[in-house]
């Protein structure tokens, strides 16, 4: 399977990613487009400007397409979109939805009181705001027409219930019982 999961910062992705590889067999976790670009020389701005936002959706977008299954991907080009039109972007002039063909199952995490409590304090909490925002209008109201084929799973309960409800949808899936409709569905994490 490839898993994307998708959210702005500080809600617990990375941590998300690596428990699902452990209970994954086979899964590997592709790293952040954020890291990899700064590996390949990459300098961003801070806060990262829209040329900066833009150089990470294609190089997620590249990640999604090249890495084999089975992956979990820490972010996907959903997260850049987010976060370009958290700062003033058209996100549909942006990129091809098409891309998120290329996932078995998207993973948002949101920003809930839970995640505000127990996980440390994020930087630019006005831009982590606008983010979460702007990838949930993205998500619900789908004007890149991504995710008709895509299931997508809202994580918004408990942080200790995630891990068992994304591998309860993948089990789904696996057993072609994952149908919500138009590809969506939204879970309160037990």
């Amino acid at each position: 399977m490839r898993i994307g999961i998708s959210g702005t910062h500080g809600t617990g992705k990375t941590t998300l990613v690596e428990a699902l590889c452990e209970r994954l067999p086979g899964h590997a976790a592709a790293d952040e487009p954020y890291y990899l670009l700064e590996e390949e020389g990459y300098e961003f701005q801070f806060p990262p400007s829209l040329d900066d936002y833009r150089a990470l959706l294609a190089r997620s977008a590249r990640s999604l397409r090249t890495s084999p299954p089975p992956t979990v991907f820490d972010r996907t080009p959903l997260d850049y979109l987010a976060y370009m039109a958290a700062a003033g972007a058209d996100p549909a002039e942006e990129v091809d939805g098409t891309v998120f063909a290329n996932l078995d199952l998207l993973v948002i995490t949101v920003i809930t009181p839970e995640t505000e409590r127990i996980l440390p304090p994020a930087e630019l909490p006005g831009l982590r705001s606008r983010m979460n925002d702007a990838l949930l209008d993205l998500v619900y109201d789908d004007p890149l027409d991504a995710w008709a084929n895509t299931p997508v799973l809202e994580l918004s309960g408990p942080l200790d219930g995630r891990l068992d409800t994304i591998l309860a949808a993948v089990k789904q899936i696996r057993a072609n019982r994952f149908s919500p409709d138009r590809g969506r569905v939204s879970v309160w994490a037990s």
